[in-house]
């Protein structure tokens, strides 16, 4: 895989940690709740409305576009490991923005997801 097919990937996987991340914080503003019979429309809109969950929403929707280009470019089975580096950045992503915890064993997982992709790209 090139320099270029790489980036390509990465820019899929970076849309997908962003959508990921305004569709966490879309839901910490609009605050817990269920989904109950009386509450899904009041709920649906308040969510269907939250600029951060539309943002988010976007964000995926490239990400699609994106990532169909990169698969008429890349096997999939070599592509679609490298999805795994989303997992690192929204780790850190979400202790840095949200102050979610980051493990000791979480720590350790990315180490292998990062020195598995590694192996991957050289490939």
């Amino acid at each position: 895989m090139n320099l270029n097919m790489f980036g390509l990937i990465l820019v899929g996987v970076f849309l997908g940690v962003a959508g990921q991340l305004f569709l966490k914080a879309g839901t910490n503003h609009v605050g817990k709740f269920a989904f109950r019979r009386d509450n899904i429309l009041p709920i649906g809109w308040k969510l269907a409305t939250e600029p951060r969950i539309i943002t988010g929403l976007v964000c995926y929707v490239i990400g699609v576009a994106v990532w169909i280009v990169a698969l008429s470019r890349v096997e999939v089975s070599i592509a679609y490991p490298m999805v795994s580096i989303g997992y690192v950045v929204n780790a850190v992503a979400a202790w840095y923005l949200f102050g979610e915890a980051v493990t000791r064993s979480q720590l350790v997982g990315i180490g292998f997801i990062t020195i598995g992709c590694y192996i991957l790209a050289q490939s």
